[in-house]
């Protein structure tokens, strides 16, 4: 009988070591296991805001299981029935988002715990995340090498923060720029100084309270600027956006005037 498999991702955030990953929103196997080839720490399966079915998210894990990536699957929401499934198509790291209180905090805990300790159904030994019955004592092991994230992306959610942060089985919070600019009343300006300073003080709020700290940026040095106040795993960029933008810039070389055809000659 196989052991259930280590979680990479969570040992590396237990020793304190800064993870670096990538944005996954094209619902693309293929594209997951392209983005997996550049060993980045970890690859962010978006459920949220990406369509993706509970199908295509496991078709994008099993792309990238033969790499060293590892993967994150944030799910829409955190209803239990959802969790249930993610679980048990193998997922091991959870982003939860919009996670505003304790009560919830502990809500999406319980969601991912077999009982006694959860609610969490049970029927994994039927499915990929106990190798369809062939690890052994999985229920047993499960919870060992879960790693639950939550979002803290709201003024309420920073008002809550050392509650939420002192819930058992939260392994780290992730700080979401774009809908916390937005609801601190600078919507599209996650760069105001006063966003950026509410950021600073959450991630060492985070950090000092033995939790991990994530963040998303795009732009490299904010990306740089979050680790430095330690933020220690630190999506870098997303799929979609840096497909748009090789696909705009090597249209934009051959957009230059002087590369523009005369009327009448061959560009033979």
């Amino acid at each position: 009988m196989k052991e259930i498999l280590a979680n990479p991702f969570k040992a590396g955030l237990l020793k304190g070591e800064v993870q670096i990953g990538l944005w996954l929103s094209t619902t693309s196997a293929y594209m997951a296991e392209i983005a997996a080839t550049s060993s980045y720490d970890w690859l962010l399966i978006d459920g949220e805001h990406a369509p993706n079915t509970i199908q295509d998210l496991h078709h994008q894990l099993q792309a990238i299981a033969a790499y060293r990536s590892q993967a994150v699957i944030r799910p829409v929401e955190g209803q239990r029935a959802l969790i249930k499934q993610v679980l048990d198509i193998g997922a091991r790291t959870l982003l939860i988002p919009m996670v505003d209180t304790a009560e919830q905090a502990r809500a999406v805990v319980a969601a991912t715990r077999y009982p006694p300790q959860g609610v969490r159904g049970v029927g994994a030994g039927v499915a990929r995340a106990a190798r369809w019955g062939r690890v052994k004592d999985y229920m047993r092991q499960a919870n060992d090498e879960l790693c639950l994230l939550v979002q803290a992306e709201s003024k309420t959610a920073l008002d809550n923060l050392d509650d939420i942060l002192a819930v058992e089985g939260i392994d780290g919070i992730f700080i979401g720029p774009a809908d916390l600019s937005a609801s601190l009343g600078y919507p599209d300006r996650a760069d105001h100084p006063e966003v950026q300073a509410i950021i600073q003080r959450s991630i060492e709020r985070i950090r000092q309270a033995g939790k991990a700290a994530g963040f998303l940026a795009v732009d490299p040095a904010m990306a740089r600027k979050a680790i430095g106040w330690g933020a220690n795993f630190v999506a870098v960029g997303v799929d979609t956006m840096l497909y748009t933008e090789a696909l705009d810039h090597r249209l934009q070389l051959f957009r230059q005037p002087s590369l523009t055809a005369v009327p009448g000659k061959s560009s033979y």
